[in-house]
């Protein structure tokens, strides 16, 4: 299959517009990106869109490739502000009950 990013041919859609089933499955190379590789493609795509120039086929496939590459990048995003929240959250403090051992009289 022809790269959607760099081709000049005609492809053919990778699912039916309106189609169910997740990007990942039209694009499975993009499960393995790095935020920053997927990001960098996602602002490619972009600019060739906003070209205007690709014919429709094209600029939909890259439309449907963007979509999937956004969503990759936001599920970074999420991760890296989920593992930050999760650093940085202070410790809970420890509340002390009546039955506690410090409360128990040892004499």
């Amino acid at each position: 299959m022809p790269d959607p990013v760099t081709s000049t041919e005609p492809s053919q859609p990778a699912e039916a517009p309106g189609a169910t089933g997740g990007t990942e499955v039209a694009f499975p190379d993009i499960a393995g990106l790095r935020y920053e590789d997927a990001r960098e493609e996602l602002v490619s795509i972009v600019s060739r869109l906003e070209t205007g120039q690709a014919p429709l086929e094209d600029s939909m496939q890259l439309w449907r490739r963007g979509e999937a590459l956004a969503a990759h990048c936001s599920r970074w995003l999420d991760g890296a502000q989920a593992e930050i929240e999760r650093a940085t959250r202070p410790a809970p403090e420890a509340t002390l009950h009546a039955d506690d051992e410090i409360f128990d009289d040892e004499s």
